[in-house]
């Protein structure tokens, strides 16, 4: 137990200073910049640095993301950009009549995994972008696993306010409260199993997890517990190289990542914004905060019914985000009245978000996550590995392109995205935490190209999030009068925590280099040099 004689709140307004640097790393634990720093000073690029980045975060802040997680990514090689989507599929032999029983999807157990992809993802940003040897990167990583780290304030939070979804289930127990209990911050936490298992990834190039002794242990756990998951579902994976989607907003083309990711619901309400002239309203003001907000509810909701296994739903894209079905939406706006929408319920996720620029002018826009958490709850024994819950994405809905069924991708919360300008790159950013994601990108957006902002204030500034029909949830910090005038408009609006706000990193090129930027919300930062 830590025994420094303080606590760790911080309870004083403060803002954080953009990063200035020709490479730089952010994301939301500081030991895991350090570990694309290094990376980068050891002449890798910023492919390297961010795969090293993603490794050392599922040791340092095991609550969000884990070997277990899935991933996606959007890179910018220097000339232009690719997409890749790691996300898993259920397992083929999923019994669903088991699940129907159950009313709604599970969120815990071996029914909520879906076979992860992080791994797949780091595999394969390397082999076609890496300078360093996949090896390599796994270097900080294995040895926070191995010799500890002290557990930063957040994360001990957020694993306290976990432990008792988990505890009951004997491997993760073993795994993650190895005192009975989550470690408190400034606890020092290893995790050797979990160190042997990184060497093993790192010396079979990802093999093991999915052709490998990783990829049998797995099976041979499902077995055990009389799950679905067979050795043949991690063997057939592979992840997805996409072309990202975009949408041209004011001279700025913003690209998101096509389905099963939400990245649409962003671009979608950005479309109908377009029709509005926000730069001439005041940042904070409920004129312009009324019209994100009811231009979201829309773009969620069609989201929510569209958005689904690419492979076995072909999504109306072109129509969605067509000038004619945009230009309809945004003629169903009231200025001055919120409208009840069908916005797609408050589900929530816990995801790490990391950026990486080099000085060669590529760039990584790179999200990993557990979904909820520690997700399943399912741990592999001995190994470290804590398995996603990324099948609670499906739905039981009959006739729906997101219905559970076996050998398929989930719904996905998570979404990288990035800003380019007269095809050139502009800012790799992301906001992390399940359904704020699309909202949160629309919001840094909107105040960087609406309303001037710099990428650090637009990451600063208070939040807001939409959740069903009328209720919106804001972040302290929102102006009184603005609150009010929402509730005249018919917002049904109250207080909510900073963590239901996600977090946000963002790196942004100019002529002299590049601006990192970094949300207060996390323990982490952007770090260059």
């Amino acid at each position: 137990m830590s025994d420094l004689p303080f606590d760790w709140r911080l309870p004083y307004p403060s803002q954080r200073a953009p990063v200035l640097a020709d490479n730089l790393v952010a994301t939301s634990q500081p030991l895991a910049v350090q570990a694309g720093l290094r990376i980068l000073q050891r002449g890798g690029n910023a492919i390297d640095a961010a795969v090293a980045t993603a490794i050392a975060l599922v040791v340092v802040e095991p609550t969000n993301n884990g070997v277990g997680s899935d991933a996606f990514a959007i890179v910018w090689d220097g000339h232009r950009l690719h997409g890749i989507n790691g996300s898993g599929k259920s397992p083929t032999a999923l019994d669903v009549s088991r699940i129907e029983v159950l009313g709604d999807m599970p969120s815990f157990g071996w029914d909520a995994v879906t076979v992860p992809g992080a791994v797949s993802v780091w595999a394969a940003l390397s082999k076609r972008f890496g300078k360093l040897p996949f090896a390599d990167l796994f270097a900080p990583a294995i040895h926070y696993a191995r010799e500890g780290y002290a557990v930063a304030p957040i994360t001990a939070t957020q694993w306290q306010m976990v432990e008792g979804l988990y505890q009951a289930r004997s491997s993760f127990a073993e795994a993650f409260l190895p005192a009975g209990r989550a470690p408190h911050a400034g606890e020092r936490f290893s995790l050797p199993a979990l160190a042997d298992t990184l060497e093993e990834i790192a010396r079979t190039g990802g093999e093991s997890l999915y052709r490998g002794r990783l990829a049998e242990r797995i099976a041979t756990a499902a077995r055990g517990d009389g799950a679905d998951l067979a050795a043949s579902d991690l063997h057939d994976h592979q992840p997805l190289w996409v072309e990202p989607l975009f949408l041209d907003y004011r001279g700025w083309r913003v690209h998101e990542l096509p389905p099963n990711g939400q990245g649409l619901a962003t671009l979608i309400a950005l479309g109908i914004l377009e029709h509005f002239p926000l730069g001439e309203m005041p940042a904070d003001s409920a004129e312009s905060l009324h019209l994100q907000i009811e231009a979201m509810k829309l773009a969620i909701a069609d989201t929510r019914r569209h958005v689904a296994d690419p492979n076995q739903y072909h999504a109306p894209i072109e129509r969605l985000l067509s000038r004619d079905y945009l230009a309809g939406r945004a003629a169903g706006i009231d200025p001055n009245q919120a409208h009840e929408v069908e916005a797609g319920g408050t589900l929530h996720g816990d995801t790490v978000y990391l950026t990486t620029a080099d000085g060669d002018g590529r760039m990584v826009s790179y999200i990993q996550s557990n979904y909820f958490a520690f997700g399943s709850g399912i741990v592999v024994p001995a190994s470290g590995i804590s398995l996603q819950n990324r099948g609670a994405c499906f739905t039981l809905e009959a006739g729906h392109p997101n219905r559970v069924a076996g050998g398929k991708r989930p719904f996905h919360t998570i979404m990288p995205g990035f800003l380019t300008k007269n095809g050139r790159a502009v800012m790799s950013f992301g906001v992390m935490g399940g359904p704020m994601q699309p909202q949160g990108h629309l919001q840094v957006v909107v105040r960087i190209v609406d309303n001037g902002e710099n990428p650090q204030a637009a990451i600063d500034a208070p939040r807001w999030q939409v959740f069903d029909r009328l209720d919106v949830v804001v972040e302290q910090g929102m102006p009184t009068r603005t609150i009010e005038e929402l509730m005249g408009r018919g917002h049904v609006v109250r207080y909510g925590d900073s963590a239901a706000f996600g977090g946000a990193q963002a790196i942004y090129r100019f002529d002299g280099g590049y601006l990192g930027a970094s949300d207060p919300r996390k323990d982490g930062l952007a770090g260059g040099f």
